[in-house]
């Protein structure tokens, strides 16, 4: 009969009992990690599809998605803040006045600025449409709403105010795009080279100033007759003027305005800048109303054209018509002080 080792079979028993505790523990372990990674990776993807939450310029709270890569712009001004934000390659789709944006991609869709077409936007699959306060129609309807209760964040942008409004507009469109360090970098370029200007106009305004007891003044015209229109205070024209060392004959009225020939002819105005471009001569046309031999900017012949898509696009690009201002208003003397390139 054998002998049997009771500390060797316990010890075997021991050990193999280790053994399986051991793969139960790792076992256990490896299900709650899993359990966890599971809990976290649908946690992630939740919070991927929910998006973010943001407050668009007009103060609506909007949730956009995190990561965008296919962008609607619905007003030249987004697109060309968009684009000299190095994102036009982004782009699907853009308005119809969008088309002559330097540095967009060929071929894009071209949509109704007041009425575009929900049927093409949806086949596009946006990830956002960039919207203009100028876009919901005269009646105030919002032309996206539809496409807003399909799920399709739509933002807006409102009509700047000021220079600082456009500022923190191309703020806002970085930070949606998550290229918030290009953001600054334009806002910086712009800053250094409006305050370039303002430095040479306002040294040049003091000379003006000196010899006639004025700043200059002047009548800036968005539209011509009959239904002029020009701007007053609360508006970036408004600012640009100020920031040229000058004075807007309507910078007592708020916001657009509509003038009559006569409150133009009362208030008499050194210079008259026009971005009309819808006539064939709006210099002309401006000579030869009734009453306006009168003023003092026909008299002197110091009527002027200034880049219509540059002035009437609230953007990065305003740069252009805030330099022809500074130059057409200080005609006489300004280009002594500084020779810009021709653009």
């Amino acid at each position: 009969m054998k002998t049997i080792n009771r500390r060797r079979i316990f010890t075997t028993n021991y050990t193999n009992h280790m053994n399986l505790s051991s793969a139960i523990l790792s076992l256990f372990v490896l299900v709650r990690v899993s359990s966890w990674l599971m809990i976290l990776i649908f946690f992630l993807g939740c919070t991927a599809n929910k998006g973010r939450e943001i407050i668009d310029r007009s103060g609506k709270t909007i949730t956009i998605k995190s990561q965008i890569n296919r962008i609607i712009s619905t007003a030249p001004s987004n697109t060309e803040i968009i684009t000299d934000l190095g994102q036009a390659h982004k782009l699907v789709a853009i308005d119809r006045h969008s088309a002559n944006v330097t540095g967009i991609p060929e071929g894009l869709p071209l949509l109704d600025f007041f009425y575009p077409d929900a049927e093409v936007i949806i086949k596009l699959e946006p990830d956002i449409i960039i919207a203009s306060g100028h876009n919901p129609t005269g009646t105030g309807e919002d032309p996206f709403k539809l496409l807003r209760e399909m799920g399709i964040s739509v933002v807006y942008i409102t009509m700047s105010d000021s220079i600082d409004e456009i500022y923190n507009d191309i703020a806002f469109i970085a930070d949606i795009l998550q290229v918030q360090k290009e953001g600054e970098k334009l806002i910086n370029t712009m800053k250094t080279q409006i305050d370039e200007i303002a430095q040479v106009a306002t040294q040049t305004a003091v000379q003006v100033t000196a010899n006639t007891g004025n700043r200059p003044t002047v009548y800036f015209e968005i539209s011509a007759a009959p239904d002029m229109m020009t701007f007053g205070k609360g508006s970036y024209i408004d600012d640009m003027i100020t920031t040229i060392g000058a004075k807007n004959i309507f910078g007592d009225e708020n916001w657009l305005v509509t003038p009559g020939a006569e409150a133009i002819i009362s208030r008499n105005p050194d210079v008259i800048l026009t971005n009309v471009n819808y006539i064939d001569d709006p210099i002309a046309e401006i000579k030869s109303r009734p009453g306006f031999n009168h003023i003092n900017a026909v008299k002197n012949d110091r009527i002027y054209q200034i880049n219509t898509d540059s002035s009437v696009r609230p953007s990065s690009r305003i740069i252009l018509a805030l330099r022809q201002m500074s130059r057409v208003v200080y005609s006489e003397f300004y280009e002594s002080y500084v020779v810009y390139p021709d653009e």
